[in-house]
């Protein structure tokens, strides 16, 4: 009587589900997309079928399929099939799965195929605990996570594991997907509403198939149309949130973008981190690194104007502060560009490194304390200011160094003035006597 219950009971679950669990495929063929890794004569398909999978780890956006492929996995082994999530799952619960895949090797000669949703969540102490029976092939592990698995996953787990990377259905695979649905649940769907849940899906399947699902019930069920407007009022608001792969992809190509003086790519790329959740005071530090980087003495306001947006996220806050994070990045994408700030201290500092140019110049010492008259510090230095020119051609740089040139300013914006009073100095003669200018220099060194 129990079994009969149990029985009804699992059938109702199943009525109730989901239609993305409903819908789920129980046959290779019958999965939409990845045709790359599943299509006919594919390495992974052919590892399936064969049963002869070896531990994998399989990364991709929320819904693309991780999650039914190791279902379908499932279906295609002799193996026995043990699912645990990262979420819930501890150490305690990993030994007990690593202890029944002893027992049941040994006892029927039966291998563990053991699926961890979410791999990314376990912290490195469970996932040393799988290691060994990964490793000596006790345990063949399938791993999902959306996350980047070279920042997540150790490193000694992952080199004992073939990574698959599954991409976001397109749109095309998503509204065959969607056609399938419908017909699941009795209604048919028109091009545009089809069309407009697709888009917005982002290659997500599950939340395609639950927004038809609730668009379904919009239109009145069984034997109902699903118009444009029951996919508009089905569709939620979600914001585009990313994983650490795509945060520094996403960073990568904001800068980049202002960089290359493109306003509206800075602009977008500034949105969708600031959809994504994104700390708004990282993109500040972003944009206050990229203005002396990238724009520089071409422009010395565009620092100013950095920090000035800094200071705003600290002060106002989100969302007032997306507005000045916006004329921040409008600046930074319009004005004009150099990097000779970032040559000029990245060959400096090699040439630190490399131990060039240690030795101070005698005139460049400091001649203030007691005795280093004496050794001579001091000696031969001209004070700027007490020529007509507030310049004198005279050497700054470390005798094995003097001729150096760090500094080589574009001619870009402000630093085409610069390029101009250059010139000037170097065809300025000094007009003051340099004895004359140590007494004009006391306290100044």
């Amino acid at each position: 009587m129990s079994d009969l219950f149990e029985s009804a009971a699992i059938e109702a679950m199943k009525r109730r589900a989901p239609l993305a669990a409903r819908l789920r495929p129980r046959r290779l063929d019958d999965l939409v997309g990845h045709e790359d890794l599943l299509g006919a004569e594919a390495p992974l398909r052919t590892l399936i079928e064969a049963d002869r999978l070896t531990s994998i780890i399989l990364w991709g956006p929320p819904g693309c399929g991780k999650t039914t492929l190791a279902r379908l996995i499932a279906n295609h082994t002799d193996k026995e099939f043990i699912t645990l999530s990262a979420v819930s799952a501890s150490v305690k619960d990993v030994r007990l799965v690593i202890e029944e895949a002893h027992r049941r090797l040994g006892e029927r000669n039966v291998g563990t195929i053991l699926f961890l949703d979410e791999v990314h969540r376990f912290n490195k102490a469970q996932q040393d605990a799988l290691l060994p029976s990964v490793e000596d092939g006790l345990l063949v592990l399938i791993g999902a996570t959306t996350e980047n698995p070279y920042f997540e996953v150790n490193a000694p787990l992952l080199s004992r594991s073939n990574l698959f990377r599954l991409n976001e259905l397109t749109d095309a695979s998503i509204e065959e997907l969607l056609l399938r649905g419908a017909s699941y649940e009795d209604a048919s769907i028109s091009g545009a509403a089809k069309q407009h849940l697709a888009t917005r899906a982002d290659g997500d399947a599950r939340r395609a198939l639950t927004a038809l699902e609730v668009a379904v019930v919009l239109a009145g069920g069984k034997g109902s149309e699903v118009e444009l407007h029951h996919a508009e009022q089905a569709l939620d608001s979600r914001a585009h949130r990313y994983g650490d792969d795509e945060h520094y992809d996403v960073i990568s190509a904001f800068i980049k973008s202002i960089r290359g003086s493109d306003a509206d790519a800075g602009i977008y790329w500034l949105a969708r981190m600031l959809e994504a959740g994104e700390d708004a005071r990282f993109i500040a530090r972003r944009l206050v690194i990229l203005a002396s980087e990238d724009i520089g003495m071409a422009d010395p306001t565009s620092l100013l104007v950095a920090d000035a947006a800094a200071r705003a996220v600290e002060f106002v806050g989100l969302p007032e502060a997306q507005l000045n994070l916006a004329q921040a990045v409008i600046h930074l994408s319009t004005a004009p560009k150099s990097n000779s700030a970032l040559v000029a201290v990245t060959q400096a500092r090699n040439d630190v490194r490399r131990g060039i140019g240690r030795r101070v110049p005698v005139h460049l010492r400091d001649g203030h304390y007691s005795g280093a008259r004496d050794l001579g510090h001091g000696d031969g230095y001209i004070y700027p200011h007490g020529t007509e020119e507030g310049w004198v051609d005279q050497q700054y740089l470390p005798d094995d160094i003097s001729d150096e040139r760090y500094y080589s300013p574009s001619q870009n914006g402000y630093e085409a003035q610069l390029t101009e009073r250059q010139l000037k100095w170097l065809q300025s003669k000094p007009s003051a006597n340099p004895l004359d200018q140590r007494t004009d220099n006391e306290g100044y060194s």
